[in-house]
């Protein structure tokens, strides 16, 4: 079967992703664009339509600016369509840091369908790639279901947690353990689920 590569990027200046274009010989490219781009990545993107518009195929991703888990949510719900022909690289170069850090984190969550994650060094003078590991969130099953409860509601304490989630007490107590260590959920009055187990849990 012939793979097709989709590049996933966010956008501020275009050499960056015009590089990683170039070296990996993509078909598609999504770029991830603020909801209202300002001059420089209006003229980015334009740039890149007008040098590859008829050879490679330019789609855009409208995100939030600062909101890393609505970023990493929509990155995500992007990665999920990917066509079984596909092989989805995504760079971090170009673009806000909060931006990069949402996709990184879409790449954490959807390990198995990434095959490279990169970022452009500007300052090296033979244009090195770096290449990211491709790291997993990588949940128990128990870890999952009490993910998911705490998304669905609120839990004032572990107790009343262990009514939703059907574990018995010493997984429950190992698993909130684990989930705090990772900082994934806080438990200081209540159990709150952070902005990475939002994201863990995609």
């Amino acid at each position: 079967m012939m793979v097709r590569r989709v590049l996933i990027a966010t956008l501020y200046g275009a050499e960056p992703v015009l590089m990683a274009i170039a070296r990996l010989g993509v078909e598609r490219v999504v770029l991830l664009i603020d909801h209202k781009p300002d001059k420089i990545q209006q003229e980015s993107l334009e740039k890149i339509k007008t040098s590859l518009g008829k050879a490679v195929k330019i789609e855009t991703l409208k995100t939030s600016n600062y909101d890393i888990v609505e970023i990493a949510s929509k990155c995500v719900e992007l990665i999920d369509l990917k066509a079984k022909d596909e092989e989805i690289h995504v760079n971090i170069t170009s673009g806000r840091k909060t931006k990069a850090i949402g996709l990184l984190f879409a790449a954490y969550a959807r390990h198995d369908y990434v095959a490279k994650i990169s970022y452009y060094p500007e300052e090296q003078e033979e244009k090195e790639v770096v290449y990211l590991p491709r790291l997993s969130f990588k949940l128990t099953k128990s870890e999952k279901m009490i993910l998911e409860a705490l998304e669905k509601g609120k839990y004032r304490n572990i107790k009343d947690l262990s009514k939703k989630v059907k574990l018995s007490t010493a997984m429950l107590y190992r698993a909130i353990d684990d989930l705090k260590d990772k900082d994934f959920i806080t438990v200081d009055g209540e159990i709150t689920l952070t902005d990475a187990g939002k994201i863990a849990r995609l």
